[in-house]
Parts: C-alpha cells; structure tokens; sequence
C-alpha cells in the first residue's frame, strides 16, 4: 500500500483553522510520505516534529521497561501526533509508529509553539485534539481489559479500515500481536475464526474485510465509541 502527497486540508484539524491561523503555520508546513513501521518518537524523547496525518494511521505506544508495548490509541486525519508539544510538552509520553502509510504535513515542535502561542483560537483547537486524545486511551484501556481478543480484533481492523478508506489492509500477525498486547497464536486463532466466518480474508500478512457489517456485529461497543471520540470538530 502506498500513500501520495495530499492537500493539507485533509486533515481535519487544519482544515478547521481560520484562514488567518493557517496562513500563520502554512509555510511552516513540509509534506511527507512515510511507510508501514517508521517511529516517529519514543518516550523519554525530546518531540521534534509535529505530525498532521492526510491519510493512513499513526499508533501511539505506552513502552514498559521490559520492551512490551500495548497500544493506546491511534490517529488519523482527524488529529495530530505531538499536539502537546504546541502548550510546553517537550517530551513524548508515548512510541509513535506508523501503521499504515502515511501521507502528513509536519512543522517543527518549535514553530509550532510559537505559532500557538500567538493565537488563541489555535491554542483552543490544540486543548480540544488533546481532550479527543486522552477519551481515546481511556476508551482503549477499558476495551482492552474487558473485552474478548475477537471483538478486540475486529475493533482494530475496522479502525484501520476508516483511516486507509480501503478494505484490504498490509496487517501482519506480529503487528496485531503487539497493537493487541497479545500473542501471535492468539491472533492466528482469533484471525481464523473470522476467516472461517466468512467476514474477513487473511492472506500473507494482508487482511481484507469481505463482510463488513458481520465484523461490525463481531467488534465490541467501543468501535461505535472510539468513532465519536474521534470527531474532534
């Protein structure tokens, strides 16, 4: 899967600036293209750029001293990854990894402070990407440890689905494994079961939905939730 260079009002957050505010950042703004796997910070690191997602999804991370790592959240276009970092955060809390390419306008972590600094109605925006955030990994910890690796599972490739706006999905065992916080044999199982089922296809670490309104009966409540919850705007 491959992503190109998009106008940078597809994201959502920049979209809803005032022409006033994104004439402040627009030249401030570089337009990359990032592949399946690239880290954009680890936590304890200094943030250095600010990452506004056109298309695909970014996964944020919490690490534990063991190298385990369990996914908390996840951001599309409708966010941005080191939000933070525009009121004082200098820090990241969290690994943020992409998972399915990226198509994103970054800005320095220093310019983007500036810039927030200078506007009201930008500091505002930032306040509320971070409130949408943090519903996020509140929704996600309760879903993570109440709900069954299957509906979990079904959750997770319905998420990614919405971002990509595609059916079929570069998601291998080893990375469902660690978004999940599970093992691979439980994802293989819990994969060949929705496989058997007709609702999924699961081919050499490519996954396409081929009924999708079975999965959406099959992934728990906190699908519909995390929807809403990403609504920013």
């Amino acid at each position: 899967m491959t992503v190109e260079i998009t106008d940078p009002a597809a994201n959502h957050l920049l979209a809803a600036l005032s022409r006033a505010d994104f004439s402040e950042i627009k030249s401030l703004l570089k337009q990359v293209t990032l592949e399946q796997g690239v880290v954009l910070q680890e936590p304890g690191e200094e943030v250095e750029q600010v990452y506004f997602p056109h298309d695909g999804m970014v996964s944020l991370l919490a690490v534990m001293k063991d190298g385990r790592a369990i996914e908390t959240a996840t951001v599309g276009a409708e966010g941005v990854v080191g939000v933070m970092a525009g009121i004082g955060l200098h820090t990241a809390l969290t690994r943020a990894v992409v998972q399915l390419p990226l198509a994103a306008s970054k800005i320095s972590a220093t310019s983007f402070r500036k810039a927030v600094q200078s506007s009201g109605s930008l500091r505002n925006l930032v306040v509320r990407a971070n409130d949408a955030l943090l519903a996020q990994v509140q929704i996600t910890a309760a879903c993570n440890a109440l709900h069954t690796i299957e509906a979990r599972l079904a959750r997770w490739i319905l998420q990614s689905s919405d971002r990509s706006r595609s059916a079929a999905l570069p998601l291998t065992q080893e990375l469902l494994s660690q978004m999940l916080g599970v093992t691979r044999s439980s994802v293989s199982e819990v994969a060949g079961k929705l496989q058997a089922a007709g609702l999924i296809r699961y081919v050499r670490g490519n996954i396409e939905i081929v009924d999708r309104r079975a999965l959406e009966k099959t992934a728990c409540e906190c699908y519909g939730t995390l929807r809403q919850a990403s609504v920013l705007l």
